[in-house]
């Protein structure tokens, strides 16, 4: 059986990233499906203000509402889906994971979001950092094209 550990925020993108990986009937290997849900961060200021138990408690609701999209993609005869909710750094997870279920393949399917560095679900995967200094590359460039024109 073939394991896949797939890393989701949102479900609309994590759709698109799956649906090409989705293998036809004849040839078909069973698959486990570990779909990790990265739910959005509280802001600081929202933190302050709500428990602990009630964040623990939005997450579950997030992390329904986007596994009720994606898992019916994922729940072909044979396969089997197991979900949970990322707590912590996810490179601890992941190895977490694989040593719980063996050796596995890990796909990032969470969004890219602009002007802010995801953190890597791997060791091993490249960081690629953005942050400011992206976002005021991507301001520089568009405005040099506004002066060209």
């Amino acid at each position: 059986m073939d394991t896949m550990i797939v890393y989701i925020d949102e479900a609309a993108y994590a759709l698109k990233m799956l649906t090409p990986m989705l293998q036809s009937a004849p040839a078909r290997t069973p698959t486990r499906w570990i779909v990790v849900g990265c739910a959005p961060r509280v802001t600081h200021r929202v933190s302050k203000w709500v428990t602990n138990s009630a964040r623990d408690s939005w997450r579950g609701k997030w992390a329904e509402q986007v596994f009720a999209k994606v898992l019916p993609l994922l729940q072909a005869p044979g396969d089997e889906v197991i979900t949970q909710v990322a707590r912590g750094p996810l490179c601890k997870l992941t190895d977490s994971l694989l040593t719980q279920h063996g050796t596995a393949r890990v796909l990032d399917a969470r969004r890219p979001k602009f002007g802010q560095d995801l953190p890597p679900v791997t060791r091993q995967q490249p960081q690629e950092p953005q942050g400011v200094w992206g976002y005021a590359a991507v301001v520089a460039g568009a405005s040099m094209m506004l002066a060209a024109d």
